[in-house]
């Protein structure tokens, strides 16, 4: 079986299309016991979009900013990750949220964990640190149909994970399943 970073050789370059108005960091680290983990966060309940969802880091361009720069930039705000931690290894396919005019891009990245992660409050109420093999284990996702559309979710104890971010993560599983 391969490691998991030489499977992430196969990722295509991160795309920047020119409609592109958000970016996301998909931050993976090798914690102490040898297991690769993506950090997540959870959305708190008073945000004005997507409260309570469970997201990766990100956000949207800034002026002069292209996707690579923005995800860096928002996960270093929200989280605390070091700025000079975050290694791009490639991208996903960008698409949409709720909002057809949203597209976001999604930068795949090995990042070094800060020993403690210093949260932006107004942003970030938690970080969740799933291994990749608890994403991949099939049995913990289910789908659902929402307004003719089926949806991913992945339930954790401080929320869930669906929608663009759900459709994100299945297609990075799907890669590291693939090569």
């Amino acid at each position: 079986m391969l490691d998991i970073w030489t499977r992430l050789e196969a990722l295509g370059p991160v795309q920047y299309p020119a409609e592109a108005k958000a970016a996301v960091l998909v931050p993976l680290y090798r914690d102490q016991e040898g297991r690769v983990r993506v950090i997540l966060t959870k959305r708190p309940e008073h945000m004005r979009t997507h409260p309570g969802d469970v997201v990766f880091p990100g956000g949207r361009f800034e002026e002069g900013e292209g996707p690579e720069q923005t995800a860096k930039r928002e996960a270093c705000e929200e989280i605390g990750l070091p700025e000079g931690g975050v290694s791009v290894i490639g991208g996903l396919t960008p698409l949409t949220t709720r909002d057809p005019g949203n597209l976001i891009v999604p930068v795949v990245a090995k990042v070094k964990r800060p020993v403690q992660f210093v949260l932006q409050e107004e942003e970030v109420e938690a970080v969740i640190e799933p291994t990749m093999l608890d994403l991949l284990d099939e049995d913990r996702w289910r789908t659902s149909d929402w307004f003719g559309r089926t949806l991913w979710f992945y339930e954790f104890d401080e929320g869930i994970m669906w929608g663009a971010t759900a459709f994100m993560m299945r297609e990075f599983l799907k890669i590291l399943r693939d090569v």
